[in-house]
């Protein structure tokens, strides 16, 4: 009653599987690479000032650069996504 495949098919649902996650894969390392999500000091996102005493003076003073450097970054991307949605409406 059913449909009868030959034998070997399975290989072929295996290389579509594989191809879809390769697909899969680009497309996520472009959305990364698109949504700066690629960038080594994202590490030191995770201290504040209170971390001061548990960190190297080197450590600490590269925390807090790229602390302010992503809040800067971060202002800026709001005030665009703000300008869009002004421009939209």
């Amino acid at each position: 009653m059913g449909i009868e495949l030959q034998d070997g098919w399975t290989i072929y649902i295996w290389l579509i599987s594989g191809a879809a996650i390769l697909i899969g894969v680009v497309f996520g390392i472009r959305w990364a690479a698109n949504n700066e999500q690629f960038d080594e000091d994202i590490k030191y996102l995770v201290f504040d000032k209170n971390d001061k005493d548990k960190m190297d003076p080197e450590e600490f003073t590269k925390s807090q650069q790229v602390n302010k450097r992503q809040e800067a970054r971060r202002r800026e991307v709001l005030a665009q996504r703000e300008a869009e949605a002004r421009e939209q409406n």
